[in-house]
């Protein structure tokens, strides 16, 4: 199993990013472990996460999601998805809704 996710930084900034572990990435995420973005916006909280078959295709939706602007990421994390279609400039990754 693996995931696509995105962190709500201390900032207020996103972080989207995939993992195969979902709670462990987190955990490293809100240690300051991951050397990067996440280290100097600590604490995160996760904002949103989609389970994907395939690492490839949570690659995949991360490098998609991360292409998008802050509305339409917004937007799908709401389940706003008549508003994701309306930001849509591609329809190449359409995640589904998020249950809950």
């Amino acid at each position: 199993m693996f995931w696509v996710y995105i962190l709500r930084c201390a900032d207020g900034s996103y972080y989207t990013g995939h993992t195969d572990n979902l709670e462990k990435r987190i955990g490293q995420h809100q240690a300051g472990e991951c050397v990067g973005y996440t280290a100097t916006r600590c604490p995160v909280e996760l904002a949103w996460s989609q389970e994907c078959v395939t690492r490839e295709d949570a690659l995949s939706a991360e490098m998609q999601i991360k292409s998008w602007s802050r509305k339409k990421k917004e937007a799908m994390m709401h389940g706003d998805w008549m508003e994701v279609s309306r930001l849509a400039k591609s329809k190449s990754f359409s995640p589904e809704p998020v249950k809950g």
